[in-house]
């Protein structure tokens, strides 16, 4: 194969990357016409907590073929969150199609995305889509977009860009924008295609020198062990081959390549060569490490690491130490805790472990709350039971001065809750950017604000906008700290006063007092929160009670208790609202949200001592 692009798609979430792919798949008759993947959509979002979250999480990469160009296709995740998996990524691509939502326009991601692929010089083709949306604006979003290249260029060719349109689920792109485009308008992704042959340059080169490979990402086969992906830099490698493992430098060890695989559609197929501009594994090297060099021992030189920008948030990781421990997981000690974070540091760059002084636990460091709520989820899945503390920002000295984090914010809204939003981001101590009318009559806000005050945000404004709220974060970087604390505006929880199965009639005094997180006949126990209170301050409630038996009958008394549907906290939701004095137990079952201190004399004692 003389002919290879390597080309990223890279979007803000949910801007139709992974519909696009789809489309890309089945026109280039990838599949045969009665495999199952031609009736499905989302294809490359194969992992479970990617279809139910509807986001792309993992980037993975597959190839087509048009006309005599292998195109490998690298879709990547759009929230800003999974930052690390784009910055690493980007390394295997020569191109990238920007994908905007012709309603939406750029977003903070989108303008993230666009940043790392200009910074790595990659050849861009804008695709502006769902031109078939009622409030589509084309021209005007590509004047924005414009104006983000200017702002984000830092060489005259970065301007240079093709512009096509598109409806990618209908699987259609054109050079010029179409006129009242329908799903009967004629058309299929040829433009795209052809952009791709003509703007993205070939990734063929160098094929008569000492091959070299950047190690980009890593699999693991149970047969062969690790397996090495990343594009060939340069040369040729074939089965049996000797290669040598290189870090910054530093010759780590030499080995025989024992497979070679390369990416035809979606399959990882084995092969006795591989060359110059392909995407390819390779198995029979036993220890190594993203960012690590694979090269011909003839000609032992690096490429340069893969820098992926610093974590924002940590987090308390440790075994569960609740009254119910072992009764849900099969995994819950210590040991097994810290070899998964180490296997999970891997290959999940954003990551930091580090493990506490004195203790069990770790400190896991990532790019924001739902970066470590999906590394949770998998770990509960896999049938560990943990404990987590409350998200915490993580401080830097710089030049001598305390820093710390700081988010542009954005935020779409409809006009009902507009002073909901200046209402809640004052208190936040927000610095307002930008305020613009967005089609639809949905306001576009802007703001300036430490993550430590953002902490908490979404789920606030979700409640007081019935679920209508649009919020999206992009890093700033870090700025001299400022005492702009935001005060706890959350009202005491309602703590099980005992342990024992939770009924209806203590349920029945419990929610006269707040709203439930439980439902009758839950297990509880003693420091277990149980609920929200409507006071400020914490309440201890015996819900294991049960209503007294007596011989006097009254016209209610067989009258059923009617309890309250408990409000149930997705991880993301409870890892926002816990305090610093709160811990989450999760198991594969259950969350549970608890108090550090789980007896009310020791909670007495402690907060004396605080």
């Amino acid at each position: 194969m003389q002919n290879i692009r390597n080309i990223a798609i890279i979007a803000h979430v949910d801007h139709g990357k992974t519909t696009l792919v789809d489309s890309l798949l089945k026109q280039t008759h990838t599949f045969r016409d009665n495999q199952k993947e031609m009736s499905e959509t989302l294809i490359m979002d194969s992992n479970d907590l990617e279809k139910e979250k509807g986001i792309t999480i993992l980037s993975k990469n597959n190839s087509v073929k048009y006309k005599d160009v292998k195109i490998n296709i690298i879709d990547t995740p759009g929230h800003a969150d999974f930052g690390g998996e784009v910055e690493r990524i980007l390394n295997m691509a020569d191109g990238a199609i920007l994908l905007v939502d012709a309603v939406e326009g750029p977003l903070p991601q989108t303008k993230f995305v666009l940043k790392k692929a200009l910074e790595k010089h990659l050849k861009i083709i804008l695709l502006i889509n769902k031109i078939d949306k009622k409030d589509a604006r084309p021209t005007e979003i590509i004047n924005e977009v414009e104006g983000l290249f200017l702002e984000l260029a830092t060489h005259d060719d970065h301007l240079n860009f093709k512009t096509l349109y598109a409806v990618g689920r209908d699987g259609k792109a054109f050079d010029t924008l179409p006129e009242n485009y329908t799903s009967e308008t004629p058309g299929d992704l040829s433009p795209l295609f052809e952009a791709i042959v003509s703007e993205i340059p070939n990734s063929v080169k160098d094929e008569d020198k000492p091959f070299q490979m950047l190690i980009s990402t890593l699999d693991t086969d149970l047969h062969v062990g690790k397996i090495c992906i990343g594009k060939v830099t340069r040369g040729k490698l074939k089965k049996g081959d000797m290669v040598s493992l290189i870090d910054e430098g530093n010759l780590i060890g030499t080995s025989r390549v024992q497979k070679l695989f390369t990416s035809i559609g979606l399959d990882r197929v084995e092969v006795d060569e591989v060359s110059s501009g392909d995407i390819v594994a390779i198995a029979g090297i036993p220890e190594l490490t993203i960012g690590q060099t694979v090269t011909d021992p003839s000609l032992p030189e690096s490429l340069p690491k893969i820098h992926v920008e610093d974590p924002t948030i940590r987090i308390t990781v440790g075994p569960n130490t609740s009254p119910f421990l072992g009764k849900e997981g099969k995994l819950f000690s210590s040991s097994q805790i810290k070899d998964r974070l180490l296997r999970e540091k891997e290959t999940n760059l954003g990551l930091k472990i580090e493990q506490d002084e004195g203790s069990s636990n770790f400190a896991v460091s990532g790019r924001g709350e739902l970066h470590l709520a999906v590394l949770i989820e998998n770990m509960r899945r896999e049938g560990f039971e943990l404990e987590i503390s409350k998200p915490q920002v993580i401080y830097k000295t710089i030049d001598g001065k305390v820093c710390e984090p700081y988010e542009e914010v954005t935020i779409d809204v409809g006009k009902d809750y507009i002073g909901v939003i200046t209402e809640e981001f004052a208190k936040r101590k927000a610095t307002m950017i930008n305020m613009t009318q967005e089609p639809s009559e949905v306001t576009r806000f802007v703001y300036k604000v430490s993550s430590k005050n953002l902490l908490g945000v979404r789920n606030v404004l979700l409640t007081k906008t019935r679920g209508t709220v649009e919020l999206n974060t992009f890093f700033l970087g870090y700025y001299p700290k400022e005492d702009t604390s935001v005060e706890q505006e959350r009202p005491g929880v309602l703590i099980s006063f005992d342990t024992g199965t939770a009924l209806s009639y203590g349920l029945e005094n419990a929610q006269e007092r707040g709203t439930l997180f439980i439902k009758p006949n839950t297990s509880v126990y003693e420091g277990m929160i149980i609920g929200i209170s409507t006071r400020e301050h914490d309440m201890e409630i015996n819900v294991t009670k049960g209503k007294k038996m007596t011989n006097v009958r009254s016209s209610t008394s067989d009258m059923s208790v009617q309890i309250d549907t408990p409000t149930e906290l997705s991880l993301e939701q409870a890892l926002d609202f816990i305090n610093a004095d709160e811990l989450l137990e999760v198991t594969p079952q259950t969350i549970r949200l608890r108090k550090r201190f789980l007896s009310a004399t020791e909670r007495k004692i402690n907060s004396r001592k605080a």
